[in-house]
């Protein structure tokens, strides 16, 4: 399946930056999946038959809670596209619903980078970009958002 950008580009344009949304969308599943596993492990480890049958159901049960958060951050993932060309910032995300972003760089005004602390740890953050009279669009959660930002105001 090609990416959205290389179905969208216009002869001469050429795409500079690509990035995606960070891996922290995967944090929930992270989670989920270890206590699973913990609770698995405490399940070899109780003696009683009811406390072993409670563990492993609720090992059961949150491992599926884990796929499914594991699909959907995935799916997250591989559906949402952000990219800066020598001509435009174009942002999608979607499948089937697909909502696009595009801007031409000549009419970005500003570039705006927020970042928590976890985030500055993890190299995540969420950019605005402010566009002379057309507007304003906020790309979230997209990983190395500094150097996203210094891909659109370095020409």
């Amino acid at each position: 399946m090609a990416r959205y950008i290389d179905e969208i580009l216009q002869p001469g344009e050429k795409v500079l930056y690509s990035t995606n949304a960070h891996w922290i969308f995967y944090f929930p599943a992270i989670v989920a999946w270890i206590l699973a596993l913990v609770l698995l492990v405490l399940s070899r480890q109780a003696t009683a038959d009811g406390l072993v049958m409670l563990c492993l159901i609720g090992s059961a049960l949150v491992a599926l809670a884990a796929l499914f958060w594991t699909v959907k951050g995935w799916f997250h993932r591989f559906t949402t596209e952000t990219d800066v060309t020598n001509l435009r910032v174009v942002h999608k995300t979607g499948f089937i619903k697909r909502r696009t972003f595009e801007m031409a760089l000549d009419k970005v005004e500003s570039v705006d980078v927020d970042q928590t602390i976890p985030g500055r740890i993890l190299n995540y953050g969420d950019v605005t970009i402010r566009g002379v009279g057309e507007g304003v669009e906020t790309i979230r959660t997209i990983a190395s958002p500094l150097a996203f930002r210094s891909s659109i105001t370095t020409r």
